[in-house]
């Protein structure tokens, strides 16, 4: 808060960002998916005092949400278009984090005019100060702002709740809550199912690059991280996909593990967030201090990239002193992925959540060269190196010979927060999106959504048979 405005914020409808002042009030609106919108959202007078209800007419719009500081505001439709804004104070002593827009994507290279690319906001985690970190997420039905000024709150707002909602226990009320959250998070990352026509119109006359997340996006979340298997349709789906369109999986998995749940030849695997890549064997020399050419499985010539390196001694040191802190705490797994560890928290009791953070960020005060970052039920240690899920995709681009080419399209599916790195590397290039893997609604750098892995499996699919038909009718064309 700045002079006594308020920083407010508008999901729910196209529109040119734009200011409004009223009685002390900055109303700030933000553009997001226009492909979903129908007609713009006018600007509006909204009152001060919370809490309060007041009407608002005239706007054709869809139920929506409008965050304010410290206020989550939520309006519904009646069947005269009239719009009922309930604000609920979230008591929150904090001051409010800045939220900037991202730059819109005009002129992009996706190949759509700027007043029709997919358009959501950037995520924006962090406040200006440092402090708190910002995550909307379901609670009791209810989205929520909560802000984390500790690890400890992090660990828990880093793994928001997503199993399904279970019908018989809970009332209608909260699953229509539930629902009308999450459908208006989507006004901003619409599903990649829903929007197929427009990624295959993106799609055309371009080489689709995929690249791919493991856990929570081609496997479901399961409890024990040694158990998360790739279903065999999804292996099928993954390795027709891989015949037609370069493919990588990106994972925080060491290498060789996910190698193992994956069992595919056709693809290109990077493990440790993209800190050891088998890859193509490259033609730039940009990196190749970093690079080893060996050969694969299969016997083919490979280039072995692995930035970290230097630090596998001091992993494997930090790795074994985790397990003998944390041996004594049940539920805890730790996972050795060659250039990061992970220590997996989520079959441990909730009440001590707070004593795995202390040993593990007490341990960390002795190793100024690794630093912890936060997954969904799992704390990575990871060397501190400017290399990440971001990085990798540049480097596996490069190494495949599609980068900085207008004629690519590449793709990134994953649901992690480590993933947000290569949703904004492709953002921020504007040659192609991600797709957050998500039943619950979260900021991210994506342009699409999925709601889990199996909506995943049948995108792959559908861009399978997208390229069948294409090819189909381009070789009809030719024999004309």
């Amino acid at each position: 808060m700045t002079n006594g405005q308020t920083n407010c914020l508008l999901f729910g409808h196209e529109s040119e960002s734009s200011l409004k002042k009223n009685d002390g009030v900055l109303v700030k609106r933000r553009a997001v998916s226009p492909l979903l919108a129908r007609s713009p959202l006018p600007e509006k007078e909204l009152p001060v005092s919370p809490p309060m209800i007041c009407s608002v007419s005239s706007i054709s719009a869809p139920i929506g949400w409008l965050l304010l500081d410290g206020l989550a505001v939520r309006f519904s439709a009646t069947s005269k278009l009239t719009f009922v804004i309930k604000l609920m104070d979230l008591k929150s002593s904090h001051s409010s984090p800045v939220l900037t827009d991202p730059a819109p994507l005009s002129k992009s290279r996706l190949g759509l005019p700027s007043n029709m690319a997919p358009y959501s906001p950037a995520a924006s985690p962090y406040s200006s100060s440092g402090l708190y970190l910002t995550i909307p997420r379901i609670i009791n039905g209810k989205l929520e702002d909560v802000r984390v000024n500790s690890w400890l709150d992090a660990m828990i707002a880093s793994s928001p709740p997503r199993k399904k909602l279970n019908k018989d226990m809970i009332s209608v009320t909260q699953l229509d809550d539930h629902d009308a959250a999450y459908q208006t998070w989507m006004m901003s990352y619409p599903s990649a199912l829903n929007s197929f026509h427009l990624i295959t119109s993106l799609a055309k006359c371009k080489t689709i690059a995929l690249f791919l997340d493991y856990d929570g996006t081609l496997s479901p979340i399961v409890d024990n991280p040694d158990h998360a298997f790739m279903s065999s349709s999804m292996r099928a789906a993954v390795n027709e996909a891989a015949n037609y369109f370069p493919t990588a999986i990106i994972s925080g998995r060491s290498r060789n593990k996910v190698h193992e749940f994956v069992r595919l030849s056709d693809l290109y695997y990077a493990g440790s967030h993209g800190m050891d890549i088998m890859g193509p064997v490259r033609v730039s020399k940009s990196v190749d201090k970093y690079c080893i050419q060996t050969t694969d499985s299969q016997g083919k010539e490979v280039h072995l990239f692995q930035p970290a390196s230097e630090f596998l001694p001091m992993i494997n040191e930090v790795y074994e002193s985790l397990i003998e802190i944390t041996n004594d705490i049940i539920g805890v797994k730790v996972e050795n992925n060659k250039f990061c560890v992970s220590v997996h928290y989520r079959n441990v009791d909730k009440k001590m959540w707070d004593e795995v953070g202390v040993r593990v960020f007490g341990l960390l005060k002795c190793f100024s060269r690794l630093h912890v970052t936060h997954g969904r039920k799992v704390l990575e240690v990871r060397p501190v190196i400017d290399w990440n899920k971001g990085k990798a995709v540049e480097f596996l681009l490069e190494s495949l010979g599609l980068s900085q080419r207008d004629d690519v399209l590449p793709i990134y599916v994953g649901d992690d927060r480590t993933d947000e790195d290569a949703f904004k590397v492709l953002r921020e290039s504007n040659c192609g999106f991600g797709i957050l893997v998500s039943n619950v609604p979260k900021e991210t750098n994506a342009l699409y959504s999925l709601r889990d892995p199996s909506e995943v499996q049948e995108f792959l699919k559908s861009l399978v048979r997208w390229k069948k038909s294409t090819e189909l009718q381009t070789e009809a064309i030719a024999t004309k």
